[in-house]
């Protein structure tokens, strides 16, 4: 497949046509709604050819569809049916899940984004797990939304929003079990040269690397995808005579 790759944040829209190539950046907010995606999807697909189109959605998704609507967007995602409206098909997951995927090399691997809000996602040996950790506790009065978003980081000031983020993420590997954390987001490069060495910098591009991986696994509901150099692996070792 050849996707058409786009990744819905609560600033704006990013759109990658098929070869990876940026097309543009689309602003969003609280009154962006789907039938504008839609019109940005019409006129993206007439510009470049494409086959399929991935989707980085900024909320829960169930069985390849939203199951909430957006806190930071406007409103009628739960009920918008992007597979009768577009003429390819589609396949749409989260989109801290779409950068998790796109970020994962081997192993077990925690993705943090830090936008808008605070995105998460554990990937183990290519299964994605979308996980919702903004919402547990930071402290006794605060979650580690409140703590590590981009609305903490204006009110507290980058010191203190940097403070929070080196403090957790030791337990965050512990209480995971994860190999290494990857951190997401805009303003992930604020954290450039202070981080553990169990820490990686991923970047926003890697939405575009998820959005190839998705519709390169076979399921979307249940995403696993193994890595080529693993996949090679895995033939290699086989014993003889096994398909």
């Amino acid at each position: 497949m050849k996707p058409l790759v786009v990744d819905i944040g609560g600033t704006n829209v990013k759109a990658w046509s098929p070869d990876g190539k940026i097309m543009e950046r689309l602003p969003t907010g609280k009154q962006f709604t789907p039938e504008q995606l839609l019109q940005a999807l019409e006129r993206w697909k007439q510009e470049t050819p494409c086959d399929s189109v991935a989707i980085g959605y900024p909320g829960r998704v169930q069985n390849g569809r939203p199951a909430r609507e957006p806190w930071n967007l406007g409103d009628g995602w739960l009920d918008f049916d992007f597979d009768s409206k577009i003429d390819v098909p589609v396949r749409l997951m989260n989109d801290a899940a779409m950068q998790a995927l796109g970020s994962y090399e081997r192993g077990s691997m925690l993705f943090l984004g830090l936008g808008t809000s605070v995105g998460s996602t554990l990937v183990v040996d290519g299964f994605v797990v979308p996980l919702e950790l903004g919402s547990i506790p930071y402290s006794q009065n605060r979650s580690l939304e409140e703590m590590l978003s981009k609305k903490a980081l204006h009110q507290t000031g980058q010191p203190r929003w940097r403070k929070a983020i080196l403090r957790v993420l030791p337990k965050l590997l512990y209480a995971f079990a994860a190999d290494y954390i990857v951190l997401g987001g805009g303003n992930a490069q604020r954290l450039r040269g202070q981080l553990p060495d169990f820490v990686r910098l991923g970047h926003n591009r890697n939405a575009y690397t998820g959005g190839v991986r998705l519709w390169q696994a076979s399921d979307f509901r249940r995403v696993h995808w193994i890595p080529d150099e693993a996949l090679t692996n895995q033939q290699d070792s086989a014993p003889e005579g096994a398909a």
